[in-house]
C-alpha cells in the first residue's frame, strides 16, 4: 500500500505563522513538530518510509527535504506551480498508477492532527484490504462529529453494509459543504452524518478512470505529463503543461460525481482536527473548553479560553484580564484577535497585497 501526503497548501488563516515562503504544515506549532512531520511519524512502522509520498510546490522543495530527510527524493511530487486540488491529485494519482498499478493507496493531508494513531492505522489498512476486493470503490474516511461544525464539510452514510473485525463500512450518499448553522446542528444529530476529512482509501487506477470519464480533457493533460514522468523530458513538459491546467477543486471535478454504489464510509473517532486556523488549533489542543493553550515565554493572569503563542525566545509576553483571546507574537508580526474574529484573518492578509504589509505576508 501507497501514501500520498498533499502539502501544498498556503494556510493564510494561521498568518502570521503561516506565511507563503512557509506555510502552516510546516512550522512547528505542536510538540516541537510540523504537522507535516505529524502526519508521516503517524503512519510509521505500518508503512515503510518508501512507501510515503509527499505532493506539494516547488517552492518548498528544500523545507520538504530538511523536515522529510527519511523520504527518498523519488518520492517527492512537486507541483511547478499552484492549481488547486483537482490537478494536484490526479498528477500524483497518475505517478502512482504508473510505478504500482495494483497497490491501494491512500490520500491524507498535511495540516492535521490526530489524537488515537493506532485506531487510525487500523482504519486504513482494514479499508486498504477492502479496497483490494472491491477495486472500482473509493472508502471515505470519516469523523463523528464532535460539535456542529459549520466549517468542515460533511459525508451523508446509509447503513452498515460490509465489517472487518471492529471496522464498520457504510452506505454513501454523499457530500455537503460547509453547511449554514442550521443545516449543521440538523446533521449533528442526525446519525447519518459525519465529517469529511478529505481522507480516502482506492486504487490509482479508478481515480484516474474517473479523471478519463468525467474530466477528458484534464485528463489528457495529465497523461502527457505522467507518460513523461521518469525520463529526461518529464520536468521540461512538467513545466509546459501544468501552467494550461484549470484551477478546480478535487471534489467538485470528481467526488461530487460519483454514484452512491461507487463509495463506501468509515466513520471513525480517531480524535482528528483540522489546524487550519488558530481557533481551531486551539480546540485541537485543550482538554476543555476554558482552557488557555500557551507555547513559549507567556505569563497569564486571570486569562481563560485564550491561545497565546510566542516564537520569540527572547521576549516575555504578559497577558491580563483576556477572555477568547489568540494572540500570536512572532518576530515581525504580533497579532491579537478575538477568538470569534479568527475567521476574517484570511480575508485581511489576502487584502494586504500592494501595501506597505505585504512584505510580512
Amino acid at each position: 500500500m501507497k501514501a500520498i501526503i498533499f502539502a501544498g497548501g498556503t494556510g493564510t488563516r494561521l498568518w502570521p505563522l503561516s506565511r507563503k515562503k512557509s506555510p502552516k504544515q510546516f512550522e512547528k506549532i505542536v510538540d516541537d513538530q510540523s504537522t507535516l512531520q505529524l502526519a508521516v511519524k503517524r503512519l510509521i512502522p505500518a508503512f515503510d518510509y518508501e512507501d510515503i509520498y509527499i505532493s506539494t510546490n516547488f517552492l518548498y522543495q528544500k523545507i520538504v527535504k530538511k523536515q522529510l530527510p527519511k523520504i527518498p527524493d523519488q518520492n517527492l511530487i512537486f507541483e511547478p506551480e499552484k492549481r488547486d486540488v483537482g490537478p494536484a491529485v490526479g498528477l500524483a494519482i497518475g505517478i502512482i498508477e504508473k510505478k504500482f498499478p495494483d497497490k491501494p493507496v491512500v490520500i491524507l493531508w498535511s495540516d492535521h492532527l490526530v489524537k488515537d494513531v493506532d485506531r487510525f492505522k487500523k482504519v486504513i489498512i482494514k479499508s486498504a484490504s477492502l479496497i483490494e476486493k472491491e477495486r472500482d470503490k473509493i472508502i471515505f474516511i470519516g469523523h463523528k462529529p464532535r460539535f456542529p461544525s459549520v466549517n468542515l464539510g460533511y459525508i451523508n452514510f446509509g447503513k452498515q453494509i460490509r465489517r472487518l473485525d471492529d471496522v464498520s463500512f457504510y452506505e454513501f450518499n454523499g457530500f455537503k459543504y460547509k453547511p449554514d448553522e442550521k443545516t449543521a446542528k440538523k446533521f449533528f444529530i442526525s446519525g447519518h452524518h459525519c465529517w469529511n476529512l478529505g481522507y480516502f482509501v482506492t486504487m490509482p487506477s479508478f481515480v484516474s478512470g474517473c479523471f478519463k470519464k468525467f474530466a477528458p480533457e484534464l485528463y489528457q493533460k495529465l497523461k502527457k505529463i505522467i507518460d513523461a514522468y521518469g525520463t529526461s523530458d518529464y520536468l521540461r513538459i512538467l513545466e509546459r503543461v501544468y501552467q494550461e491546467l484549470p484551477s478546480v477543486s478535487f471534489d467538485n471535478l470528481i467526488l461530487e460525481k460519483l454514484n452512491p454504489e461507487e463509495g463506501l464510509v468509515v466513520v471513525e473517532d480517531i480524535g482528528w482536527s483540522d489546524v487550519g486556523s488558530w481557533e481551531a488549533l486551539k480546540e485541537a489542543l485543550q482538554n476543555y473548553e476554558e482552557e488557555n493553550v500557551v507555547r513559549g515565554k507567556v505569563f497569564l493572569k486571570d486569562v481563560k479560553d485564550s491561545l497565546i503563542y510566542n516564537y520569540q525566545f527572547d521576549k516575555l509576553v504578559v497577558a491580563v484580564d483576556l477572555d477568547e483571546n489568540i494572540v500570536v507574537n512572532t518576530n515581525d508580526v504580533i497579532l491579537i484577535a478575538k477568538k470569534k474574529s479568527i475567521s476574517k484573518i484570511k480575508e485581511m492578509v489576502e487584502n494586504f497585497a500592494g501595501t506597505l504589509i505585504e512584505k510580512h505576508v
